[in-house]
């Protein structure tokens, strides 16, 4: 079991949803929580919930002059969680540039961005701990997911990459891979979302996986295998499956 009290930890992406109930766990757990996002009223007003030490730096991961500014404002942390993402369901016989990009860049980049404000000097130190946040959609390709479904699977392969560049240096790199979780973004959805959970489920689920040494964790279980297996099946036979 992690030891949290007096650790530091940046979540970037926790004014609502998943990020927000992460903040909570961290924090009922005796760590001091730095939280980020573009909203400074959803800020402030998570900081005032938090039993324990907390604090917030508004920043747009967007910008990476805003996003090195902050993390130096943040000052030196144990772990840093990246939660920030964008939404729209889109089927590419109605592709939207402007949607698409904005997915790639607050989902992909941005983790980027802000992974690389914060690793040199996690490295300096020879200690760290850095969780990224894909989603079963990252898997494979599915219909109607241009632009989330392609920015989550690259947050996933960061992570694959830096799990292999990071071990044995003291850096602890981790990957959680959602399904659907009911928050502001998947209410856009028209269509059935199997084994839909709320935000603070979700984040057990997250914090649980960041007291263990694993490197990846997928949830829900049931559901997550049904991803992982389609990993193996033909084209044929999983594009059958999913025919949009």
């Amino acid at each position: 079991m992690t030891i949290w009290q007096g650790k530091r930890y940046w979540l970037v992406g926790a004014s609502e949803g998943l990020g927000r109930a992460l903040a909570h766990d961290l924090s009922r757990a005796g760590a001091e929580v730095i939280v980020s996002a573009r909203s400074e009223d959803r800020l402030k007003s998570l900081v005032a919930e938090l039993p324990g030490k907390a604090s917030f730096v508004t920043v747009d991961v967007a910008d990476r002059k805003a996003v090195e500014a902050a993390a130096t404002e943040v000052g030196q942390i144990d772990g840093l969680v990246y939660l920030a993402g964008v939404y729209w369901p889109m089927k590419a016989t109605e592709w939207d540039n402007e949607k698409a990009e904005m997915m790639a860049e607050i989902n992909y980049v941005g983790a980027s961005r802000v992974v690389g404000a914060v690793i040199p000097g996690m490295v300096a130190r020879g200690h760290g701990h850095i969780v990224l946040t894909g989603s079963l959609s990252g898997f494979r390709g599915l219909p109607g997911a241009i632009g989330y479904g392609a920015s989550k699977a690259g947050v996933m392969y960061l992570a694959e990459s830096m799990q292999a560049d990071l071990r044995g240096t003291g850096i602890h790199v981790q990957l959680v891979n959602p399904g659907f979780i009911k928050t502001r973004l998947t209410d856009k959805n028209n269509f059935n979302m199997p084994f839909i959970m709320e935000p603070e489920a979700a984040a057990r689920e997250v914090f649980e996986h960041m007291n263990d040494t694993a490197f990846k964790k997928s949830f829900p279980m049931v559901f997550s295998w049904f991803f992982r297996l389609s990993q193996f099946l033909p084209d044929w036979a999983y594009y059958r499956l999913f025919k949009g």
